[in-house]
Formats: C-alpha cells, sequence, structure tokens
C-alpha cells in the first residue's frame, strides 16, 4: 500500500485506519470523504517538533486553510499547536466557529474586499498578509477607525520557479501575489509600509509555490529574501523580525513520486538561514511555514461506488462511478495523477486497465485514466487515495449534485464531521 494506515483484511476489503473501506460506504454513502486525523496530527507534529527545533523561538507552522477547511480541522490543529491561515471571510469565520484563536490566524488574500478588511480587523486577526498597496491603504483606515494598530507580514515575490506545476508556481515576478522585488517595487512597497498609521510591519511574506520535493529551492527563497531584507535595511533601516517561507512541500499521489523527509528539509532550510544570516551579520528572524497539502492529503482518501462499466472495444474501458469533478476537480484543472483501487478487492490482482470516469455531463469528468485496479462489478467500492487536500475544500454544485460526507477516523472511532448535502440544502438560498 502507498501508505502505512492502508491495508487489507480478511474480506480483501481496503481498510484505512483499521476501518473496513466498503463497511464505511455502507454507512454513509457514496461518495465520500474518510480523513484519518491520526495522519493528520503526526504531519502536524512533525512539522512544529521540527521548527521548535531548528528554528528560532516563536517559530511555527500554519495550517493553510484553503486545502481542507471545515470546522473539525482547527480543533485538531490548534490542539497540535499550529497557526493558520485563512484566505476569506468564510475561512476566518469557519475558524473561530470552530474556536480557534483569532490572534494565531493569518489573513491572506491579493484581492481582499474592503469588508474582508474590516472584518478581519473586528475579529481581531493576529496578523495580516498585505499583498499590494490598494489592502495596505484599506487596512490602515480601518485599523485608525478602531483605534488599533494591525501587524502585518508584506507579501513579496522573489522571481523563482521551483519548477512545479504552472498552475501552483507562485514564486515568478509575472504573479497575479505580491510585490515584485527585481523591478523595485517591493522597496517602495516596504517604504510606505513603515510609516503608513494603523499598521506595525513584522517582516516579509515569500511563497514560491507547491507540489515541491525538495529543500534546495527553499534554500534559494531564503538567499533571495535575505538579500533583500538586507538591502530594506541598509536603505531604510527597518529589520524583520519575521520571515514567513510559504508551503509548499509535497506528498506522493503515486508509487513513483519521492517520499519527502519534511524536518530533514525543515533543518537544511534552517541551516542555509543561520548562514546566511551570520554572513550577513543580519538577526536570525523567526520563521513561519504555512504547510496545507503535506498535512492532510494523504490522510484522506475518497470512496466511490461503481456503476456503469463500459468498454469499447479497441479504445478503453470506463468504471463511472457516483461522484467526479463536483468532489474532485483537480484532475479537470491540472490533470492531477491520483492511486485508484477497487476497495471491494483490494487484494486481487490490478488486471484491469480503465479510465475512472464520473457522473457529470463534461467528457472532462474523469478521476485517472489508462490505470489499472482489481476488474470491479457494479456497486463496487472505488477509493482514490491522497484526496484529503483540494477536493472537499475546492467541490461544488455542478449539475446540481450534492456535496458528499466527510467522515473523520481518529482512535478506533469514526465520526460523521460534515453531513451530506440534500436536496433542501441545495435550495434554501434561492428566492
Amino acid at each position: 500500500m502507498l501508505y502505512r494506515n492502508l491495508s487489507t483484511n480478511a474480506q480483501g476489503h481496503l481498510t484505512i485506519a483499521g476501518f473496513d473501506a466498503c463497511e464505511l460506504a455502507a454507512t454513509y454513502g457514496t461518495p465520500l470523504y474518510v480523513l484519518d486525523e491520526d495522519v493528520v496530527r503526526a504531519k502536524c507534529r512533525t512539522y512544529v517538533e521540527a521548527m521548535r527545533t531548528y528554528l528560532p523561538k516563536g517559530s511555527m507552522p500554519l495550517f493553510a486553510s484553503k486545502a481542507l477547511c471545515f470546522k473539525g480541522i482547527y480543533p485538531v490543529v490548534a490542539s497540535e499547536g499550529m497557526g493558520a491561515d485563512v484566505v476569506s471571510a468564510g475561512e476566518i469565520a469557519t475558524a473561530l466557529a470552530a474556536g480557534f484563536p483569532a490572534q494565531h490566524l493569518y489573513f491572506h488574500g491579493s484581492n481582499k474586499t474592503d469588508a474582508e478588511v474590516a472584518y478581519g480587523v473586528e475579529q481581531g486577526v493576529g496578523c495580516f498578509v498585505v499583498d499590494n498597496a490598494d489592502e495596505l491603504a484599506a487596512l490602515s483606515r480601518e485599523a485608525t477607525a478602531r483605534g488599533v494598530t494591525q501587524d502585518v507580514l508584506l507579501r513579496v515575490t522573489v522571481g523563482l520557479d521551483p519548477h512545479t506545476l504552472a498552475a501552483i508556481n507562485t514564486g515568478k515576478v509575472d504573479s497575479q501575489f505580491g510585490v515584485p522585488i527585481e523591478t523595485g517595487q517591493a522597496l517602495a512597497f516596504v517604504r510606505q509600509a513603515i510609516v503608513t498609521e494603523g499598521v506595525a510591519v513584522k517582516g516579509f511574506h515569500s511563497h514560491i509555490g507547491s507540489q515541491i520535493f525538495e529543500a534546495s529551492s527553499f534554500c534559494d527563497q531564503v538567499d533571495r529574501l535575505l538579500a533583500f531584507a538586507c538591502d530594506v535595511r541598509d536603505e531604510l533601516g527597518f529589520v524583520a523580525s519575521a520571515f514567513n517561507l510559504g508551503g509548499g512541500f509535497a506528498v506522493p499521489y503515486v508509487e513513483t513520486d519521492d517520499s519527502v523527509d519534511i524536518a530533514a528539509n525543515i533543518a537544511a532550510i534552517a541551516r542555509h538561514l543561520e548562514d546566511g544570516c551570520k554572513t550577513a551579520g543580519y538577526p536570525m528572524p523567526r520563521v513561519l511555514m504555512e504547510p496545507g497539502r503535506s498535512i492532510v492529503a494523504d490522510a484522506g482518501v475518497t470512496l466511490y461506488a461503481a456503476g456503469r462499466i463500459k468498454t469499447i472495444e479497441g479504445y478503453r474501458s470506463y468504471v463511472m462511478v457516483d461522484g467526479g469533478m463536483t468532489d474532485n476537480p483537480r484532475y479537470a484543472l491540472y490533470k492531477s495523477s491520483y492511486t485508484v483501487l477497487n476497495a471491494s478487492h483490494a487484494d486481487a490482482p490490478a488486471d484491469f486497465e480503465c479510465t475512472i470516469a464520473g457522473r457529470c455531463c463534461e467528457s472532462g469528468d474523469r478521476i485517472a485514466e489508462d490505470i489499472r485496479i482489481a476488474r470491479p462489478e457494479r456497486g463496487d467500492i472505488i477509493a482514490v487515495l491522497a484526496t484529503g487536500a483540494y477536493n472537499y475544500a475546492m467541490s461544488s454544485n455542478y449539475n446540481r449534485v450534492m456535496r458528499p460526507a466527510l467522515v473523520m477516523l481518529h482512535d478506533g472511532e469514526a465520526r460523521l464531521a460534515v453531513r451530506r448535502q440534500t436536496i433542501d440544502d441545495l435550495l434554501a438560498t434561492e428566492l
């Protein structure tokens, strides 16, 4: 099995954290998101312990809410010592409704509305990651009107290409996120921010992309961010107390993907930053990181029921499932690779070549193409692995399909964390 929490039982069924996948599907219905909370907690601890060990006091990981946002995830990451980043009023409200401390929220977004800026200040969000001068002005108005000083990090783009998918590469100069260093605009942005009323600049944020396997890209990011910080110190006299390096550590989706030693990578980044600071005579800043995918992706499995099985002679076979791009749009967006199993016959040879197709009226509604699974029959449970990140979060009601339920597994118990959407839910906002 690709992940250690997966196995097979005496019935030949796939098990997830010891739970029979077919029994979960029978109990809660399909499609069904299944999240192994113990895997999530283990990943949180890896980040927290590595950052406490190798980086200065005050360094901490922030869970990237965009990867998986629902009330049940926030008590988990909070209890493991993580903060969280949020990108909308909706994500802020979800975190707060779950009891997450507002002071440990970092508010991102390249185009926060004035209403969202006001909401974040009102709710006591700990830090804004300010993306641009327009946002800085709006934040100043809202903070001064309330008589508060808002901590901020300034988002800059360092001009790096970490050789990941173009759709998830955020480090290049030509990006809608942040202010570029290369053009001189970032220095002007800092000059403006440090004299802006109602804000307290604490440092800089940079994000170079996602699904990155090696530490070297982050070390290159550190070099450019530190060089910029030194220029800011020399030009403006401002010394940053915090660097936020964003997220991006990869997870293996298929057997040919490499695994990532997160703790070793953090240690390498820490050594590189420390050496750079010593050489530059720059005080070592506390470091923030924003793992999302690497916390929850491989903790998640989506279960479907097989429906029609169609073979076109001389071409291919299709296995139709009762979900698809409405609960997992990542294949349609990125051609993302997945490991797929016939959970009803997980111990049988994977000798049936097929394409897994969804139920939507779109020829691009597919989960995986030209893969091999144990030959299925109608009603078999099809499991798609590593769906904890960007699946529930990006789900939709296209074709008026209802969103699935989400079940969390922890300490030998399964609990319903998100109930299945109903037709009444679907129609509730329509007049």
